[in-house]
């Protein structure tokens, strides 16, 4: 009986040793591979939300392959639309920035008089620390030829990512029904019915979490421009846009969003309306996120536990960065529709749900 006990608990200890080393080598090979997957991962998504549209012009006028360039065509318009308003605000801050400096200067001497009468920290520790910059590359030491090569390489990548995904896309809805046979044909005809819901299921799933999350990020991105704009916020509708983006980070990008707005609007003017008016304008639009257009536009289509959520954006960040905290939603939301969907895995997609009374 001792030596069962203790078979069982060296196979308990390997087996659990081995699935934490599958997933450091998973989660590392996703890291190292994130220039190839972060591109096609987000067109896969993008793909799954134009689908309907593709679809529409299909039976009307259009075949598969004009239906998949212009539905191709109107994402990049509305990227590049996304795009100009942002850089044209961004433009708008860096020719304001000497204006403010000079306006958040006496705030931040306030905070090092704060810091140093109420911390342990000392005049000689704040001089040490402003001697570094908190952006890489940006010291007084750097090499300027490293900056500028560092950059030209960044934008580079940047740029060709951007335009290879809208190739995916055009493959990806062009050869759609060529992609799903595959998947299909890997699995005995006995399993292709429940193999076709999975994917029908998780098509629907995502397009219809994407599609209330525009329109969330519609409604708050104009509710924050009027709250904001009669505030007196500087730049309100760069903060407005920025806000409404980040709401597609669960709980991080709200915190995010009034950080920006306390930072050009607060500690630029100094004034105690702004103050003001940027809490309520937060606190009014996080009621109506929370209470109206959470419940009502997006609904429950995404059927996961807040704690896992908080879990795959925390994991998304460290693996793809910024990219990998937007998509793992998503993806978290596909893999718990094939978890619900396949007998042996069913725990986990319990799990995974948010719904106590799910079988």
């Amino acid at each position: 009986m001792e030596q069962l006990r203790n078979s069982k608990g060296k196979q308990i200890l390997l087996y659990g040793t081995l699935t934490i080393l599958a997933l450091y080598f998973l989660f590392q090979g996703l890291a190292d591979a994130s220039g190839f997957l972060i591109p096609l991962t987000t067109a896969v998504i993008l793909s799954l939300l134009m689908i309907p549209l593709c679809r529409k012009m299909e039976k009307s006028f259009m075949n598969r392959m004009s239906s998949s360039l212009v539905s191709t065509f109107i994402i990049f318009l509305a990227s590049v639309g996304f795009f100009a308003i942002i850089s044209m605000q961004v433009k708008t801050v860096v020719d304001d920035w000497p204006k403010i400096k000079e306006t958040m200067a006496p705030k931040i001497e306030q905070v090092k008089a704060f810091l140093l009468e109420h911390t342990p920290l000392e005049q000689q520790d704040i001089e040490s620390s402003e001697k570094g910059s908190p952006v890489p590359y940006m010291s007084e030491t750097s090499n300027a030829g490293k900056k500028a090569a560092s950059f030209l390489n960044n934008t580079i990548s940047f740029f060709g990512d951007y335009l290879i995904t809208f190739i995916y896309i055009f493959f990806l809805l062009n050869y759609r029904h060529r992609f799903k046979r595959f998947l299909l044909l890997l699995f005995p005809d006995s399993r292709r019915h429940e193999v076709k819901d999975i994917i029908e299921n998780s098509a629907k799933v995502t397009r219809k979490y994407l599609v209330g999350k525009l329109i969330l990020i519609g409604f708050l991105a104009v509710l924050y421009a009027v709250g904001l704009g009669i505030s007196g916020v500087n730049n309100f509708i760069l903060i407005s846009i920025l806000a409404a983006v980040l709401s597609l980070l669960p709980y991080i990008g709200n915190i995010v969003g009034f950080g920006l707005a306390l930072i050009f609007g607060y500690l630029v003017s100094g004034e105690t309306g702004v103050l003001i008016g940027i809490m309520i304008t937060f606190a009014v639009a996080q009621f109506v996120e929370s209470y109206i257009l959470e419940p009502y536009v997006v609904g429950d289509q995404v059927d996961l536990h807040p704690f896992f959520v908080i879990l795959a954006v925390i994991i998304g960040s460290m693996v793809w960065g910024i990219p990998g905290m937007v998509l793992s939603i998503p993806i978290l939301a596909i893999i718990n529709v094939v978890f619900s969907s396949i007998s042996p895995l069913k725990p986990f997609g319990f799990l995974l749900s948010k719904d106590d009374d799910k079988d």
